[in-house]
């Protein structure tokens, strides 16, 4: 509609066309390939050049005219992939090459991934501490930390740059999925593989071994697989027919079979055997997914209200999540301990830990059930109202030294809860602590 007063043509309202979790950080794709970022930011991962926390969406101005198709969350890093260009870019927290630069440093601004230029890239996956990238060819490529083999590059070097996973010469991938040390994948025939850190089962491949190159999971009752997820430390795949089945660890709940107890092989989710799910996300210890008819359900760790059912008890069998006025939902995507969804009235949900602002209501406070995000809702300010990187560029710089160096308030934190549930579990933090790096 032309203005009667300038003459000019008004723009489309935007509207949020995908969101993605991090493990306190959070991030959206507007239409007009607009991106904006909320949450923690002090290793950059929300890409407006400085470490601050972000309690609102924030317009990454960095990106503006780049025509980013895609996003995708790490624990604390961010990839986008800008298809009419050709370029994935990478920001924030860099140890062990996770970035793909070449090197392990921090990025404050989205920056392109040389290796990755020209390539036309049909998805992007990132974990804790490594990221994977599928072309439209089929190919994967990996980089970032590989201890345990997550890279599946037949060693246990990390890779500061792109590397091809030659395990899957002829082999074409229709989709990746990173945990936090371990990968799963699904091919375009369906078949299912694992590699990594196996510890718990994650695998999928009957044992609790790590696999340093991808190996085919063949306990699948003969299911084609379309679709794959990791949690933190457990696996989730949907067959062709829609039937979930999950892997791996279940100290928590999170494989959703009514126990809490490890599954070494795919095991259906009973629970939902007459539903059809269209997506699946894995959280740090939760896990979501959305059905073809537009319900979302959650189950797993539940301490801070990421399930988003009411209450803040694990929860070992799927739940369902209501959404004000019935809304029908359409993407989810599971953050560490915060869930974000978009409904098909264009509106964007939060619910779990708001400690660093990533639930994006202006406040850091826990909800265990959907909120609306005013500021990038349809039934809120319409993307309207939203700041952008350059007009925050005032902020302070914070040096990488000052902003890593142990206090004392940091130490009396930095306790770990040994997880609890067989011979193998390791110790994880259990609270929201700064890091301190040596």
């Amino acid at each position: 509609m032309a203005s009667e007063a300038s003459g000019e043509v008004d723009s489309p309202p935007r509207h949020v066309v995908l969101v993605s979790a991090g493990a306190s950080h959070s991030v959206a794709l507007l239409s007009g390939t607009v991106v904006c970022s909320w949450g923690r930011g002090e290793d950059g991962q929300l890409g407006h050049g400085d470490a601050e926390d972000r309690l609102l969406p924030t317009l990454l101005s960095a990106l503006d005219g780049l025509g980013v198709a895609s996003i995708t969350c790490g624990a604390d890093h961010t990839t986008a992939y800008s298809a009419s260009e050709m370029r994935v870019y990478s920001w924030g927290w860099g140890d062990f090459g996770r970035l793909g630069h070449g090197n392990s440093s921090d990025v404050f601004t989205p920056q392109p991934i040389k290796a990755l230029q020209g390539i036309k890239i049909k998805q992007v996956a990132c974990g804790d501490s490594h990221c994977l990238a599928v072309t439209m060819d089929g190919e994967v490529q990996s980089w970032g930390r590989n201890q345990n083999g997550q890279l599946g590059l037949g060693t246990t070097e990390d890779a500061l740059v792109p590397q091809k996973i030659e395990a899957f010469q002829g082999i074409p991938v229709k989709m990746i999925a990173a945990g936090a040390e371990h990968t799963a994948a699904v091919t375009e025939d369906g078949e299912l593989y694992g590699w990594g850190w196996g510890r718990y089962g994650n695998l999928g491949l009957g044992d609790r071994n790590d696999r340093l190159i991808p190996q085919k999971v063949l306990d699948v009752n003969g299911q084609r697989m379309v679709l794959v997820a990791c949690g933190w430390r457990h696996t989730i795949t949907v067959s062709s027919s829609g039937s979930i089945y999950t892997y791996g660890w279940s100290k928590y709940g999170q494989l959703g079979h009514g126990d809490f107890e490890d599954h070494l092989i795919p095991h259906q989710v009973e629970a939902l055997k007459d539903s059809c799910m269209s997506q699946i996300s894995g959280g740090w210890r939760h896990t979501m997914a959305l059905t073809s008819d537009w319900r979302v359900y959650g189950w797993g760790w539940n301490k801070f209200g990421q399930v988003g059912v009411g209450d803040n008890i694990d929860h070992c069998s799927p739940r369902q999540v209501k959404f004000p006025d019935e809304q029908k939902a359409v993407h989810i995507s599971c953050g560490w301990r915060h869930t974000l969804a978009l409904t098909e009235r264009k509106n964007v949900f939060s619910w779990g830990r708001g400690t660093s602002g990533q639930l994006g209501h202006g406040d850091t406070i826990d909800r265990n059930t959907p909120k609306i995000i005013e500021a990038l809702s349809a039934d809120g300010c319409n993307c309207k109202q939203l700041e952008s990187s350059e007009s925050l560029s005032g902020k302070i710089w914070v040096s990488p030294s000052e902003r890593y160096a142990i206090v004392p308030d940091d130490i009396a934190t930095m306790k770990a809860a040994t997880i609890k549930g067989n011979e193998n579990d390791v110790i994880v933090p259990e609270k929201d602590v700064k890091r301190v790096r040596f």
